[in-house]
């Protein structure tokens, strides 16, 4: 570098900066992994939660469809007294890395609804909410799509999905996206919608200097490799989980 002219070594560092004010400096690809997806259903979720300093209760629905056209993923919770507490919805196609999002929308508990595209001609993922940009190298998820990414590469290889295992995909979520590393804590019993039943429990926890979403998900290998719970916790103590209460199945389209 003490050799470079001046004026290039300032172009060079302004370059760089713009670089990752952006977002878009470049990551790690995450690993390819095989994937098989589960069966399309849709899922009933009783509920427990903490929004705003409020202890809720309530319901979900979470619509998993897959077929020829690609893939749908709808998640609606509702709580009493207080209504709709998350909405979201990502939907896309299905290629070498299993689920590729085409587009991504969330809406929290009293705030607007924002969204991601995920811009697979450009190669780039936009965020309506912020001015950041990702490339799409290949197996990017969103926050969604992310539990049933899982549950397919799950799905695919059970034989190596066991106690201390690690997963790792690329997440985005409302306005910026990162490393997300999956851990399989081991096999718990959990109540199922026909009573007790035996599911891996993966847990997500975001590093200790960094503002993230806790997801813990236990997957029932009995029951097609469906959530049959999960736990979303956020920085500040809210938390949403869900216990599966029903399946139905639903035809592929």
């Amino acid at each position: 570098m003490e050799n470079l002219p001046a004026m290039h070594f300032r172009t060079l560092c302004t370059a760089l900066l713009c670089l990752v004010a952006s977002g878009a400096a470049l990551a790690a690809a995450p690993p390819k992994y095989p994937t098989r997806l589960p069966p399309p259903a849709e899922l009933d979720y009783g509920i427990k939660a903490r929004q705003s300093g409020l202890s809720l209760n309530g319901e979900a629905t979470m619509r998993w469809d897959h077929g020829s056209q690609g893939y749908t993923i709808g998640v609606t919770t509702r709580a009493m007294l207080v209504g709709k507490i998350l909405d979201e919805k990502s939907e896309g196609g299905v290629d070498a890395w299993g689920l590729a999002p085409a587009r991504f929308t969330e809406q929290r508990y009293r705030k607007g609804a924002t969204s991601v595209t995920f811009d697979r001609p450009a190669k780039k993922i936009r965020f309506e909410a912020s001015d950041r940009s990702y490339p799409i190298q290949g197996g990017e998820q969103d926050h969604a799509s992310v539990v049933w990414q899982l549950s397919s590469v799950a799905r695919a290889a059970p034989a190596k999905f066991k106690a201390g295992s690690n997963w790792h995909f690329f997440v985005v979520g409302q306005r910026d996206g990162d490393p997300w590393t999956f851990r399989v804590v081991g096999q718990e019993k959990v109540n199922g919608p026909s009573g007790p039943t035996t599911a891996w429990h993966v847990t997500r926890n975001p590093p200790p200097d960094a503002k993230g979403r806790q997801l813990d998900i236990w997957l029932a290998p009995d029951l097609q490799w469906y959530p049959v719970k999960l736990r979303y916790t956020e920085n500040d103590g809210d938390y949403i989980e869900q216990t599966l209460r029903e399946v139905r199945s639903q035809p592929a389209k």
